[in-house]
């Protein structure tokens, strides 16, 4: 991707006098040409990139910049590097570890933080490489994506103009302007099915700051009051904090917030028979008409 090239490009500068365009094409697997529009989009960006031709030019950072280097800290390139490592994970392309191998190559003594491992890939990375990439293909062009979406409430066909890969939740999220709903929607990348390019470009809209939802058991549409048995202390610290926890005598006892009721079941259900809704009455109800249909399935 052009960013990951132009941060490549800088790194490089900062710690070399001067590189040709010829070299620096080679390093980066582009063209001559593609190096010198990276170049002037450096120089728009405010940083003193100078271009000379001929014999004994090159390209460089002027000398009045150069106290800028210590901007990246060994400890700054290596916190980069770990993070490519960690987006490497992802992807099936190798253009993460490539840069990371490149940028590596101009300070021979920075590593990566071996003992920071960042594996963003899940239990199956196919789920999510192929599919990132399409969408990283997508929002490079300029161009919407359609896919099969398989949701709770519903199946269907989606069309979307994609603007942000989003990790969150433990998962991979999609989030863009929905052609069929007329607004901004996420959508999770392992619920979707016949992923593909459409061919047809976005729409230029005023494209709002995409900020993060809480997570869902900390805002929704219905509450509950549940005892938990203390054997399930650990995921209670783990999904709602320590504090959450710290019920006396054993058991414990928390009120909270879900987004809608068959979702809070589903929810229940995972904790077979260590959990007990309390209130309100009618949900203890209708969970208990739920497990015995269960029931009734294996008798």
């Amino acid at each position: 991707m052009k960013t990951d090239r132009l941060i490549g490009i800088l790194s490089v500068l900062l710690r070399r006098d001067k590189m040709t365009a010829a070299e620096l094409s080679r390093m980066f697997e582009v063209s001559r040409r593609t190096i010198l529009r990276d170049v002037d989009t450096l120089s728009l960006a405010g940083i003193p990139v100078v271009s000379e031709q001929g014999q004994g030019g090159g390209i460089y950072i002027m000398e009045n910049y150069k106290v800028d280097r210590a901007l990246l800290s060994e400890d700054d390139m290596r916190a980069i590097l770990t993070g490519l490592k960690g987006l490497d994970s992802v992807t099936n392309s190798g253009s993460y570890r490539r840069l990371a191998a490149k940028l590596s190559a101009e300070e021979e003594n920075v590593k990566p933080d071996d003992h920071i491992i960042v594996d963003l890939s899940g239990w199956d990375k196919a789920a999510y490489a192929d599919r990132i990439e399409i969408i990283k293909t997508a929002m490079d062009r300029d161009e919407r994506i359609c896919f099969t979406y398989h949701s709770p409430t519903c199946e269907g066909e989606r069309t979307i103009e994609p603007y942000h890969l989003v990790y969150q939740w433990s998962g991979w999220y999609v989030w863009g302007w929905c052609c069929d709903r007329c607004d901004w929607r996420m959508f999770k990348l392992t619920r979707m099915t016949a992923l593909e390019l459409t061919g047809e470009k976005r729409i230029r809209r005023d494209i709002p700051p995409y900020e993060c939802d809480k997570l869902r058991h900390t805002k929704g549409e219905i509450e509950a009051t549940v005892r938990f048995d203390s054997s399930v202390r650990w995921r209670i610290i783990d999904e709602f904090g320590a504090e959450c926890a710290e019920n006396a005598g054993g058991d414990i006892i928390l009120t909270f917030t879900w987004s809608d009721v068959p979702a809070f079941y589903r929810y229940m259900l995972t904790f077979g028979d260590k959990a007990e809704i309390l209130a309100p009455t009618e949900y203890r109800s209708e969970y208990l008409a739920l497990l015995e249909n269960i029931i009734k399935k294996y008798k």
